[in-house]
């Protein structure tokens, strides 16, 4: 985990989330190669939990898929997750089973490379720039509150080949045809998972 990754999330933390009391928070992709986002959701009522497809450090849930998160629908206050969605093959997916988990009026927190090396973990698919994330937005049906791209290098050398897209999304309030659309949208979903059989 690059430095300027940790710094961006601690900036989001401090403006989206000061002074909020009692949140439930997921980190997908949350495996500790190194570095973590947990120090910054360690406070008094905040209850974070590591998900990510192996078991290791900084991970409390092992997901059987990265298409199925394992909580309820609209369960969750907040999502974070970092240098991850390069390495997800069908990473729209699983941004619905983010949708799909969060709370209305819900916050996702996400990072992905716009720049970098190459870093197979198993697979690198992917990099992001901000109209990726109005895209995002606008699949999922949630407000993207703000979006910025590192354009110019970070001053810290392990950091300065790497460059992240980070985006806040806001879950809207769920209307009678939201939901109609959002319940349609998973069961389309499970017709594009790899290996669907009817």
């Amino acid at each position: 985990m690059h430095l300027s990754s940790l710094e961006h999330v601690e900036q989001l933390v401090g403006r989206y989330l000061q002074g909020l009391d009692a949140l439930t928070v997921i980190d997908v992709g949350s495996y500790d190669v190194n570095g973590s986002y947990r120090p910054f959701f360690s406070r008094p009522g905040w209850r974070y939990t590591g998900v990510d497809l192996t078991a290791g450090p900084n991970v409390d849930r092992v997901m059987t898929s990265p298409y199925r998160l394992p909580f309820a629908s609209h369960s969750v206050d907040v999502i974070v997750s970092g240098q991850a969605f390069e390495h997800v093959q069908f990473f729209w997916l699983t941004w619905l089973e983010m949708v799909r988990v969060l709370k209305p009026g819900g916050h996702i927190l996400l990072l992905a490379p716009s720049r970098g090396p190459e870093h197979r973990y198993p697979q690198d698919c992917w990099r992001f720039y901000p109209d990726a994330y109005r895209a995002l937005a606008a699949y999922g049906d949630l407000e993207l509150l703000e979006v910025s791209t590192d354009w110019n290098a970070h001053a810290d050398p392990d950091s300065a080949p790497w460059g992240d897209t980070v985006g806040v999304f806001r879950q809207r309030p769920m209307s009678a045809l939201t939901r109609l659309r959002r319940r349609a949208m998973q069961r389309l979903r499970h017709w594009l998972l790899p290996g669907y059989r009817a």
